[in-house]
């Protein structure tokens, strides 16, 4: 009976592809430092591929610079955007007299309440021992 039973392999246990007849590519070799950290990091590229000149640190988030036979590589920061924080943003909509005058506006909304004894913060919180 034994030889009549089906035989098989674990589901994803192995590839069934071998590497026979498979032609790698040419790679290359590029190491980059940290300059935070100062870390070295190897990464293989394929030789005809162009290394780029900066690559994140995995240990600190950095930034690494690729290491030439002839020094650093120089690094081209012009296009880098920097981030928009929520006030610039608010600044593209509103002038800073705008913004004063909204802000004592609130301010004074916010006087009136608490005279009325309707602060929102002590509302919450009876409410919550309620």
């Amino acid at each position: 009976m034994a030889d009549r039973s089906l035989r098989g392999i674990r589901l994803g246990a192995q590839s069934l592809q071998s590497e026979e007849g498979v032609v790698f590519m040419e790679r290359k070799e590029h190491t980059y430092l940290c300059n935070s950290c100062g870390r070295e990091t190897t990464l293989m590229f394929a030789a005809d591929a162009e290394a780029p000149a900066s690559w994140e640190c995995r240990t600190c988030g950095g930034e690494a610079v690729l290491q030439t036979p002839k020094g650093a590589a120089e690094v081209d920061h012009s296009n880098d955007k920097t981030p928009r924080t929520h006030w610039d943003m608010l600044l593209e909509r509103r002038s800073l007299p705008e913004l004063e005058e909204l802000l004592a506006e609130r301010l004074d909304y916010v006087r009136q309440r608490r005279g009325e004894g309707q602060d929102p913060t002590k509302e919450k919180r009876s409410r919550k021992t309620a």
